[in-house]
C-alpha cells in the first residue's frame, strides 16, 4: 500500500528525523493498512478503501506539535551540553596554564593537555550541528 506510506511520509516530512518519529509513522501506517483491509473485507474496492481510511484518519496536528516539542527539548539539551563543555574545558585549560606557569615557568607543557581537551567541545559542537540539520 504505497499510497498510504506516501501519504504518511508527506504528513511527517517537516518533522526532524528521530526514533519517535519513525515509530509513530510505522504505527499510523499499520493502523491505516488494517483499516483498509477491514474496508476491503466489508466489500469496498482497494482504492475507495484507501481513500476512506485516509479521510477518516483526520488531522495529526497534535502529534506534529508533540514531536516538534520533543525535538526542541533534545536540541536544548545538546546546546546545554555544548555550553557546559566549553565552560569546563576553559576552566581546565586555565588550571593547566596556572599550574604550568606557577610550578615550571621555564618549560611550556600546558599545550599538550590542551590538544586533548579541545576535542570535547568540538565533538559537542558537531553533535549540535548534526541535530540542527
Amino acid at each position: 500500500m504505497k499510497q498510504i506510506r506516501a501519504y504518511v511520509h508527506r504528513l511527517f516530512k517537516e518533522i526532524p528525523d528521530s526514533e519517535i518519529k519513525k515509530s509513530m509513522e510505522e504505527e499510523i501506517i499499520q493502523n491505516l493498512e488494517e483499516k483498509v483491509q477491514d474496508l476491503i473485507e466489508a466489500g469496498k474496492d482497494e482504492e475507495d478503501a484507501i481513500n476512506k481510511a485516509i479521510v477518516d484518519f483526520g488531522d495529526i496536528e497534535d502529534i506534529k506539535k508533540e514531536l516538534k516539542a520533543h525535538g526542541s527539548e533534545k536540541n536544548k539539551s545538546i546546546k546545554l551540553k555544548l555550553i557546559f563543555s566549553l565552560l569546563a574545558c576553559g576552566l581546565i585549560i586555565a588550571l593547566c596554564v596556572f599550574i604550568n606557569l606557577y610550578y615550571s615557568p621555564n618549560i611550556i607543557w600546558f599545550i599538550y593537555p590542551i590538544f586533548a581537551l579541545i576535542w570535547w567541545p568540538f565533538v559537542m559542537l558537531y553533535r549540535w550541528f548534526e541535530h540542527k540539520s
